[in-house]
């Protein structure tokens, strides 16, 4: 992995994310049948993200209970389910064509780096973890889901609360123009 590469995709992936958001609303032509069903797959990413949030104590202790258990990245995973949700509620397909593009290009080298700096903070028990649980997609389960508990202040601690605020906002802004058209 190119490192300067992977430092540039981690500096600039949530400023990305929110051009490409932009210019997604932008751009939409959102039916109702899109929106209900998008906006339902979008919820089911967010609630994944919050859940994974609120096992998540950012660089202090290796996650790996709760949806850490069948997944690496519940986090970035629930973000591809809430794109995925987005490009249909939106109706979009050229813009969702370069959602599926811009997630992989960004946020592969970005678990790929954070990867790293989790096997040297957590050395053997990162690697016993990373050889059992998927890096992205889910798999069966294989690490100890019981070992952690959702905990409220980890989901505030992680703001987490911002990524339920953007969806709430998209949602509420594809409905509009669906009304106003």
């Amino acid at each position: 992995m190119d490192e300067d590469y992977a430092r540039w995709a981690a500096r600039w992936r949530v400023p990305l994310g929110w051009a490409l958001g932009a210019a997604f609303l932008a751009f939409s032509q959102p039916t109702l049948t899109g929106l209900v069903a998008g906006g339902a797959v979008a919820l089911l990413g967010l609630a994944l993200r919050a859940i994974a949030a609120g096992y998540l104590d950012k660089n202090e202790t290796l996650a790996a209970s709760g949806p850490y258990a069948y997944s690496r990245n519940p986090l970035y995973l629930g973000s591809f389910i809430m794109g995925v949700g987005f490009v249909f509620a939106g109706g979009s397909w050229a813009l969702g064509l370069a959602f599926i593009i811009f997630f992989p290009l960004i946020y592969w080298p970005v678990m790929r780096r954070e990867e790293d700096s989790l096997r040297r903070k957590f050395g053997e028990a990162y690697e016993r973890y990373a050889n059992t649980v998927p890096l992205f997609l889910i798999g069966r389960q294989t690490a100890n889901p019981s070992s952690g508990h959702f905990r409220w202040e980890k989901y505030l601690k992680n703001r987490e609360y911002e990524a339920a605020a953007g969806y709430l906002g998209g949602i509420l802004f594809l409905f509009l123009k669906l009304e106003l058209r």
